[in-house]
Parts: C-alpha cells; structure tokens; sequence
C-alpha cells in the first residue's frame, strides 16, 4: 500500500505538536522521517473533517484548515464563538448577542456570506443542537472553550457526507482527550470603548487520568461579557422615533405632537413638515450590546473492554445567559381594534375640552382649532417611558449525552451509539406593555372630575395621563406593564452505526469503504406566553411555533485509488424527512500527488436543504422596524435621509420552497521549500431557490434597486408613496452564486540561539456574489472582497511573543446602475479596509505555569459608522470595542 509522502507527515506533526497559527491550512512544513517512522505512520488511520474513511494521509481531496489549542490561545479571544467569527472564512461576518432581538443570546458563524443555517457546526464529529431562539442555526455560545484541543474548518460543501446543511462548510470542534493531570486557567479582560462596560473575564478547570484501559477528562469552563449601554459609545448622539408623544389624525393622516407634552426626560420637541412633532430618544437608555456568559461542565470517559472493542461516553451541561435592555416600549393604538381614542377623551388634543387646554390643570395650554383640526378621534404613537425600560433576561441551558461502542466484526471496524440533547432557553421580559389595559388607561383617563360635576383628582382621578406620564399614579403605571415569557425547545434523539472497511487490494492500493446510518429525531417547541400570542403587547414581536420530525439518513463514501499517487473518491447521502420529502446529495473528489511536495485536488457535489420547523411553523408577529426610506421618512421623521419606523409583519411564508445547491472546488498544496508551504483553493458555489431572510429594510432596498420580490412577501404604500406595511420574513430568491480563492502561506523559521519564527498569512478572496445571474455584489456594503489574518509567533527561550494582523476589505456605501461601470454600477461612498493589530506576550516559568499580557486592536481601530441593519454600523462584520487589555494566567499539574 501507498504510505505517507513528506507533505501528509507534515501535518500530521503539525497536529500532534500545535501550530501557532490562527488559520493554519492544510499544507505544513516537509519533516525529516525514518523508514520506520513512515511505517509506524502507515499502520495509524484516523479520520479529518471532510471525510469518514480514516487514512494515514491527512492530505485529502478537500481542503481543511485547522486552529490548534496554541492558536486558540494566542488569539487572545475568550469564546470559540469569537474565534470562528475572526476566521477568513466568515467572509460577510455574523450575527453576535444583542439587545431587542429574538435571538439575543446567541453567536453564528456565516460561512462564505450562505447564511448561518448553512454552515453546519459539529462537535467531536456529532451535529451541535439547533439553537431554540432561532430553530433553524446552530449556537456556538453553547460550545466550552476551555473544553477545546483543535477546531477544524472544512471550506467545501460537504452535504454528500455530514447532510443538507453542510452547503457553505462544515466546522467540527474537536474536544480534548488523552490528558493526564490538571490544568487552571484564569483570564480577564477590559476595553478602552466604550467608556463602560464590555469587560470580560473567562477561566477553566480541566483534569485527566488514564491507565492501560481507561480514559476519563473532565472540566469546567466559564465566560461573561458585559452588557454595554450604546450611549456609552462615544460616537452616538441621539436617537429620534416617532414613538415619542405624537397623535395622528384618523381623516387627514397627518402627525403633530401632543401640545404641551413633549416636556419629560429624552422627549425630543421639534418641528417635522411645519408640524410640532414629540421625537424620542432611544439611544439614551438602551443597551445593543447584550451581556453573554457561559458555563459548561463537560466529562469524557473511554474504556477498552478487549482488544477489538472499546466503549465510550460524552456528556455536558452548558447554561448561558444574556442581559439586554431596550428603550421603553413603543406603541400606537392603530394598531388594536376597538382602541381608537374617542373624541371625547380627555387626551384627545381635538377636543376643546381635553385636559391639556382645562384650567384646573396647572400645566394647560392654549387650545388653537387651526393646530389641531376639527374634533374627532385620534391614534396616538407614543412611548410608555414611564413605565420603565424594557429588559429582556434569557437562559440557555443544553444537555448533551452520548454513549457508543466501536470495535472489529471481522475486517470490519464498527461504530454505534445513542445521543440525546435536551436545549432549552427561558426568556423572560420585564417592561413591556399590556397593550389592552394601557391604552384603555389612555382612553379612558378622567383628571378628576366626579359624576355630580365636581373636580376631586384624590377621590375621580382614572387612567393615564398623556400630558405628564411621569406623574401618573404607580397603580397606573404598573397596570400598564406585563412580564413576557418565552419558553423554547430543540431537542434531539439519535441513533448511528456505521462500518468501514477494506474492499480489495489492487496495484494501486487498497480500495476502502465506509457505509453509515442515521436516525434522528428532532422536536422544536417556541411558546410565548398567552398576551404576546394574542397580539396584546407592546413594544414586543414574535408569535408561538412548533413541530417535530423524524430524519432518517444514509450515507457511504469509496475511497479508490487510481494509481500510485491519483485517488478518486466518491461519496453520497440520502435524507429522508417526515414532513418533506427526501433527496440524494452526490459528492465525487480527487487527489494527484504530483509530487512528494505538490498536491492538486478538487471536489464536486450537491446539496439541499429543506425549509426548518421555525419557518415552517411561525405565527405572524409584528415589529415597529426601523428603516431608511425616503418618501416615508420625509413624512415620519421629517428628513429623507433620516431612520424612522415602519410597520412590519413577519409571517410563515405559504410560498416557501426547498433548495438545492452544487459545489465545485479545486486547488494546490505545496511544499516550497523545507521552510514554506502554500496552499490556494478556488470555489464556486451556486444555490437555487435559496432559502434566506427578507427583513423591511431588504425589501425597501430591493424595491429600489429593481431586483424582484420573493413571492408572499412585499412592501404597501399609500397614495403618496408613504410605506404603510411591511410584509416580511423567509422567501426563496432564485439563485444565488459566490465564487473566490483561499489562500494559505505558512513558514516556519529556526533561528538557533535566537528562538524561532513561525508567519502564517490566510486570505479570503470573493470574486463574485450575485443573485438570479445579476451583477456582482462584491464591495456592495457588507460584502467586503477580502478577509486576511496574518499570525507571527516568536519563541525565546521561556517567552512567546504573538502579533496578529486582522484585515476586512474596503466596500461603498451606495450603488446605482452605470453601464459603463464596474460590475454594471456606479459605487460611491467608499469605506476604507478595517486593519486591527494584536499583541501578545506569554512567560512560562520554572514552576509550569504561565503568564500572559496581551492587547486586542491595539491602536483602537474603530468601525467606520455607516448605519446597517438599524445599527450605527455593521454589527456582525465589525466591534466597537476599541482597544481590549487583557491578562491570563495559567497553571498545570
């Protein structure tokens, strides 16, 4: 049989020993081997993400990037969530915990700009839990940093082998095993922006014993960031919403603030279209960047019964929780039946006799018939400050158990077993309005005028005052709140066996083979509590869903090889769902070991995906979303290129169908010399009927830019062009096409007496990015072409000196059509590449310990402010924590 080149026991020490790279490619350094070192090497198969048939050659036929335990702590982060999002490979970044959303707690990793539903996340080769807050991406908040030996990042599609979600890669966390003694690590952390807040502390307890049969490790692992509050920031000025103390017209349409009661804290008086108008700022008390923490208690046990089998257990409890706060709520009687504040109400500023113009009212104003118009009912939009700031607390508590044996049926290695996870978060919000109670307050308010006629405020006062809603009662105030819950499930039971084995021999080498199945149940549950489902909160958005399935796989892979250094290999997937349907996913693959230090490989495949039980299952709900639009905020806000507020709903779309995707991808990994090695890899990647999130500002954008409306969704305008409603959530939009390179160099450099060097530079490059065949997307806002890390680490002696560069390219803020253009556009408003500098320093001493200083940013390199998804920047690409200091400290036993 065909043994180990120098390239494939390359990366085999590279793995046993540690690189010091944050991305260290699937190409490394040629070593010096024994013969008998190259046999020993040719008797021990294991198994690299990408494919189940285990080798001795880590070399495949698809490219892997591995991120070993140094460069996890070189990288000076304290999640794996943050160590993904930095990789090249989250090419358009991805979403991170924040305040005012369904999914506050949770941190995804977007391979490639597919979308996070498509970038599958394994954990020791199993399918990390769908988290409940979204039931359609996984949660990498969930996964124990100090739990982690290696993280392997797969940057092909690899549905043929891990299933339909696997479209834009697949990241499989290997977990530590084989350790013997015990290990504390302390860490803490603090930012220079914002001016409070954000700092962050981690540390881990790990412990290991083994003997001739027997393996146990366990540990502890924690994390916590804190929240921030966005006027901490030193770049933020005021927001301003029309929830603030506006009424409107129920003939005319029109808005104006309600005369006189635009007095208290963060109301905003101005004038918006002639008209007195009651903003409100938001940014004063609300808090975009949630705190997260974690905690995880993981054990791994293995015991060799015999010399053919061998039985195995994992299991771990993780618990995370996040802290957002959101400005109070927002609300507008439009939107309840039967809530229209009468024209005789005491608040309605039509009235003649409301209590903003009565002389008994210490704070009364002139009533002016030629401000207000004539007398008739009214809608207010108004912002229940008084009430107190909505604060949202949710609790992510995952259980995962796994048992199996493997062992020797013959010339057969087999492996089966059970795993069951339980995840279930808790969401709990405080301050949120009881729509029907508040506004019937609103409506129903008596200042204190009595039955025989009589003005007695102590013994006839009634309801909420809109004038001065500070100074309502404490009953008032309090009636007018509900505590939110949301209580939401993703469990999971599954079964798995598999086989692999040698088919025959030939003069080529041994033809090999791996079969499997999968039986997998999946149950989601999302419950709001009854007033949240019945539409009768406000300032809250989100409706019940649910459902199971029942999946059932199978799977094989064939290793063949051609020749003495060409080998094929071909693999397949079929998945069966309950409530869908099923579909084959091909996969065919190739390696040539042109030489000793030249590989050539390359990979095509299909994939699906089926719409998830989230959207499937939804219940419509409604969302005051922030959004730029000139016609409407001209109207609402005052100025075109200000944000206002739109209503939105987001519904199940009955139109939704399936996806279907294919993959090609090729590319070399050389040996340059004895000291460097390379490897660059091409994609192209094309799905159709994507399956992808449409919020109102994607479909006010779209709208604009002429391209077409998923079916079931859209955008309604009145008369004069001012939006009305958003209908919005999941749509297939045709076919969507990305191309580009991964580029990899990695050098290592003995230095004798001087220590030694080792330089690793990865770069993401997208060469295309288009919809339905349309024009490239590339430098679009939030589409930058190129992503680089370049990693330096120098060792002296006792001392680690660490420099990583981190790069995200330039993009433009507007496009508009130009033939003569580049990509078919005109671009303008560029934003300049995004550069970041970390250092770190490391002395381990005598007593095997080690202490750790480092800076993350360390010029303070802040995002450039261009407003994104209702942020003041793109909130998933970018972080506006400046300059990080931290310190860690770390001792074995």
């Amino acid at each position: 049989m065909y043994t180990n080149n120098k390239l494939a026991k390359s990366i085999r020490l590279a793995l046993m020993f540690g690189g010091a790279s944050l991305a260290f490619s699937g190409s490394a350094i040629a070593q010096d081997q024994s013969e008998d070192e190259q046999a020993e090497e040719a008797q021990e198969r294991i198994t690299v993400t990408g494919s189940r048939i285990k080798r001795t050659d880590l070399e495949g036929a698809v490219p892997v990037t591995v991120i070993d335990r140094e460069a996890i702590d070189l990288s000076g982060d304290i999640s794996v969530a943050d160590i993904i999002r930095n990789t090249t490979f989250n090419s358009v970044g991805s979403f991170r915990p924040q305040s005012g959303s369904s999914a506050q707690g949770v941190s995804q990793v977007d391979l490639r700009g597919l979308g996070a539903s498509r970038s599958l996340v394994l954990v020791d080769g199993r399918r990390l839990t769908m988290s409940p807050s979204t039931g359609s991406s996984q949660d990498l908040n969930s996964i124990p940093i100090g739990a982690v030996e290696r993280i392997e990042i797969l940057s092909d599609g690899a549905s043929a082998v891990y299933g339909s979600d696997a479209i834009g890669g697949v990241i499989n966390v290997i977990t530590r095993k084989d350790y013997n003694g015990a290990q504390l690590t302390l860490g803490a952390g603090e930012v220079s922006v914002p001016r409070e807040g954000g700092d962050r502390e981690q540390g881990s307890v790990l412990f290991g014993s083994s003997d001739a049969s027997t393996q146990v490790l366990g540990g502890v692992s924690w994390n916590n960031r804190e929240i921030v509050y966005e006027n901490a920031y030193p770049w933020v000025v005021p927001g301003s919403s029309t929830y603030g103390n506006n009424w409107r017209s129920t003939v005319t349409g029109a808005f104006q603030g309600i005369p006189s009661g635009c007095t208290e804290e963060n109301y905003i008086p101005t004038t918006i279209g002639g008209a007195p108008r009651c903003q409100y700022n938001f940014n004063a008390t609300n808090a975009n960047e949630a705190s997260s923490a974690n905690e995880s208690l993981f054990i791994k046990a293995r015991h060799q019964i015999n010399n053919d089998w061998a039985f195995y257990s994992n299991a771990s409890v993780a618990e995370t929780e996040s802290f957002g706060r959101y400005a109070p709520a927002p609300d507008s009687n439009i939107f309840y039946d039967g809530l229209t504040t009468p024209a005789d109400s005491y608040n309605n500023p039509t009235n003649p006799n409301a209590w903003i113009y009565d002389p008994n009212n210490p704070n009364a104003t002139t009533y002016d018939p030629s401000l207000v118009g004539p007398n008739i009912p009214v809608w207010f939009y108004h912002r229940f400050a008084a009430m107190g700031n909505r604060d949202t607390t949710v609790t992510n508590k995952n259980k995962d158990f796994m048992l199996g044996f493997e062992g020797m049926l013959g010339d057969m290695e087999v492996d089966f077993g059970y795993r069951r996870v339980r995840n279930n978060t808790t969401e709990i919000g405080n301050g949120y309005l009881a729509a029907q109670t508040a506004w019937t307050f609103v409506n129903d308010f008596n200042p204190g005028y009595c039955d025989d006629g009589s003005f007695n405020p102590a013994n006839c006062r009634y309801g909420y005052d809109l004038q001065l809603p500070s100074q309502n009662p404490d009953n008032v105030l309090a009636g007018g709140v509900v505590t939110t819950s949301r209580i939401s499930d993703f469990d999971i039971d599954e079964y798995y066996a598999n086989t692999s084995f040698d088919v025959t021999e030939t003069n080529a080498g041994m033809i090999q083979a791996f079969v499997g199945f999968e039986h997998r149940k999946e149950r989601y549950a999302d419950r709001y509590d009854s007033q949240s489902e019945a539409g009768l909160v406000g300032g809250s958005a989100g409706n019940s869903a649910g459902g199971g399935r029942t999946v059932n796989a199978a799977f094989f892979e064939v290793l063949v090889p051609v020749t003495y250094d060409f080998e094929l290999n071909f693999a397949g997937r079929y998945d069966r769902y309950s409530d869908f349907g099923g579909n084959f996913s091909p996969k065919v693959s190739f390696k040539w070991s042109i030489s000793d230090d030249i590989i050539w490989r390359g990979s095509y495949g299909e994939g699906f995906r089926a719409p998830s039980l989230d959207i499937l299952t939804q219940k419509t709900s409604f969302s005051a979303d922030f959004i730029f639009d000139e016609r409407t905020c001209t109207v609402l806000a005052g100025d075109p290129n200000a944000q206002c507020q739109t209503n939105a709903f987001y519904i199940a779309n009955p139109d939704l169908s399936a996806e279907n995707s294919t993959q090609f991808a090729t590319g070399f990994a050389v040996n340059l010399t004895d000291n460097i090695s390379m490897a660059i890899d091409y994609y192209d990647i094309e799905i159709e009927d994507r399956i992808r999130s449409f919020t109102s500002q994607n479909l006010i954008d779209a709208l604009d830019a002429g391209d077409p409306i998923p079916p079931g969704l859209g955008v309604t305008r009145d008369a004069n062009g001012v939006i009305t409603e958003v209908t919005a959530g999941f749509g297939n939009e045709g076919t969507l096409g990305t191309s580009g390179f991964d580029f990899n160099i990695r050098a290592n450099w003995d230095l004798a007496d001087m220590g030694s060097l080792t330089q690793n530079l990865q770069i993401g490059h997208i060469l295309d990015y288009s919809i339905d065949g349309g024009r490239n997307l590339v430098r679009d806002l939030g589409v930058p072409r190129n992503r680089l890390n370049f990693n330096n680490t120098y060792t002296l002696n006792d001392f680690t000196f660490a420099w990583n560069l981190n790069l995200i390219g330039d993009t433009y803020t507007d496009t508009v059509a130009d033939a003569n253009g580049a990509d078919g556009v005109l671009r303008t408003g560029h934003l300049g590449t995004w550069v970041t500098h970390d250092l770190q320093a490391t002395y381990n001493t005598a007593w095997d310990n080690s202490f750790t200083l480092g800076v993350q940013n360390a010029f303070e390199k802040l995002p450039t402010l261009e407003p994104y998804g209702g942020r003041d920047y793109n909130y998933g690409l970018y972080n506006g924590w400046g300059r990080v200091f931290y310190v860690r400290f770390q001792q074995n036993f």
